[in-house]
């Protein structure tokens, strides 16, 4: 066992490489704002260096970044920072008046470790701005005379001002360095545009990382609630549909007994709760995760949707990736986490009877699903009824039967006083549940992955079981390790050499 255990934590470093970042201890969202050493302004935008710049514009959900390449001795570019950073509060943080749109960041020519970096990007002199698809960024560069790059010179936005009629020219919006954080502000509906799941795939890590701070925060996890709260964490392992989020469960599942002691909330623990090793300092999704604002679940009010929608996407994605020999045990976990685990009363309660009514088990992953997918429309119509005589819903998106017309016309026979009005044809049903939460919902972080991450993933994905009885073939788990460490190496070389540093100067 102490092998299998050495191998784990092997490919758990190894995790820690590609982006995972697991054991990060105390470290706060990438895109949250900091103060400073002296308790002076927030600084919004995000510090970037040649160790995690691919990382953090890999990961981000934006869908446009800028980065400013300075140098830190420069006054221009101590002048410049108060213009950047009136732009960056409009995008970063959690209080971000328009968050996933822009990643605002910045890249310290002046350090070292960035030589090689800044010459990519062919930097000349200081501040360079440059604007992009984040995914353009990552081992990309950037030349004077390159066509056709996505990669653009900002060439006017010495104030803050100018940037933001920059932008408002590139991508035809309106935004204002005056605007304040939004509040029924105008959002896209979801129900007619399927890709639009898409982005719920930052939701799902955003609602995982926020459960868990829950538990913490409210002292969930006693005797009595170690066991559920192992078997939904098997789940997330073998079927999260993010690769950060398997990887942090599975190591949660691993060290278990040492993150979630027995004693872990008696008073001798409670000073050690800010300790290295402990649950209350471990990021399950990753570095950076909560980013602190939603995509796909974002209302139109501060205090709708969110977090509940968020993780009704999970529970829905992880229905339509089990298979059948496994549709009780997700029944079972899922149902059981709820209950214990969800901290509105009404909420867990109503669940709860709608998992006591189920009088068989469940015998293929196909009535799972449509189970759930029943289970949360009957949500939906209670709660419609109930927002709808109070005045509390969310006016752009109210509750609904789903899927709607728009987004599966087939899924809908006709009319009827039964199944809340509606005659569905179960399989059609059961085909857009199955496109929309699986190959849908994780289509952009696909695009993303690579092959050392995906070899990781085969390991990891197979690890559906508890911290106390970890059944791992030790030669498999060894092989992979050495072919994840070989690739690693392989893609290190293949990097070419970059130019000599050309001499940089400031603006005038």
């Amino acid at each position: 066992m102490s092998q299998v255990l050495l191998v784990l934590n092997l490919l758990s470093l190894l995790s820690l490489s590609s982006g995972a970042t697991s054991f990060s201890l105390g470290s706060r969202s990438i895109l949250r704002a900091i103060d400073n050493e002296n308790g002076g302004p927030h600084d919004y935008a995000v510090d970037l260096n040649a160790s995690n710049f691919d990382s953090v514009l890999g990961d981000t959900p934006a869908t446009f970044a800028v980065v400013e390449f300075f140098a830190h001795w420069c006054p221009a570019c101590r002048n410049y920072k108060p213009h950047y950073e009136k732009v960056a509060r409009l995008f970063n943080g959690p209080d971000a008046v328009h968050p996933g749109i822009i990643l605002m960041s910045r890249v310290d020519c002046a350090l070292k470790i960035n030589t090689k970096l800044c010459d990519k990007f062919s930097v000349v002199h200081y501040p360079m701005l440059f604007w992009g698809p984040p995914a353009k960024f990552v081992a990309g560069g950037w030349e004077p005379k390159q066509e056709k790059s996505e990669i653009r010179l900002i060439d006017d936005g010495r104030t803050a001002d100018r940037m933001i009629n920059w932008i408002n020219k590139q991508i035809d919006s309106s935004f204002g360095l005056d605007d304040e954080k939004f509040e029924n502000e105008h959002l896209s509906s979801n129900v007619s545009d399927p890709a639009q799941i898409a982005r719920a795939v930052y939701d799902v890590e955003e609602a995982t990382s926020t459960a868990f701070e829950i538990i913490l925060e409210h002292k969930m996890i006693k005797s009595e609630t170690r066991a559920s709260l192992i078997k939904f964490l098997q789940l997330l392992v073998a079927h999260h549909p993010s690769r950060r989020c398997r990887t942090g469960s599975a190591d949660v599942l691993v060290n278990f007994d040492e993150l979630c002691p027995l004693d872990m909330w008696s008073p001798s623990k409670q000073g050690d709760n800010n300790g290295e090793g402990t649950l209350g300092n471990f990021q399950i999704c990753g570095k950076g995760i909560p980013r602190g604002y939603w995509m796909f679940c974002r209302g139109s009010k501060n205090d709708t949707r969110g977090f509940s929608c968020g993780l009704w996407v999970l529970l829905h994605s992880l229905s339509v990736r089990i298979e059948d020999g496994e549709s009780q045990f997700a029944f079972t976990a899922i149902c059981e986490f709820v209950h214990k685990f969800f901290v509105c009363e009404e909420c867990r309660q109503h669940f709860h009877d709608m998992c006591s009514s189920v009088s068989s088990p469940f015998n293929t992953s196909r009535d799972f699903a449509l189970w759930l997918w029943s289970a949360h429309n009957k949500v939906n119509e209670r709660l419609f009824k109930e927002e709808a005589f109070l005045g509390t819903g969310d006016p752009k998106f109210p509750k609904m039967i789903w899927p709607p017309k728009q987004l599966c016309s087939s899924c809908r026979l006709s009319q009827s006083e039964e199944n809340n009005g509606i005659d569905w044809d179960q399989e059609e049903v059961l085909k857009f549940l199955t496109n929309y939460y699986g190959k849908i919902l994780v289509s952009l972080r696909k695009d993303k992955n690579n092959l050392r991450n995906d070899r990781l993933d085969w390991f990891l994905e197979d690890l559906a079981v508890s911290a106390n009885a970890v059944v791992v073939p030790l030669g498999a788990a060894l092989a992979i390790a050495v072919a994840s460490c070989a690739f690693g190496a392989l893609a290190c070389y293949w990097r070419s050499q970059q130019k000599s540093r050309k001499p940089r100067r400031s603006w005038n």
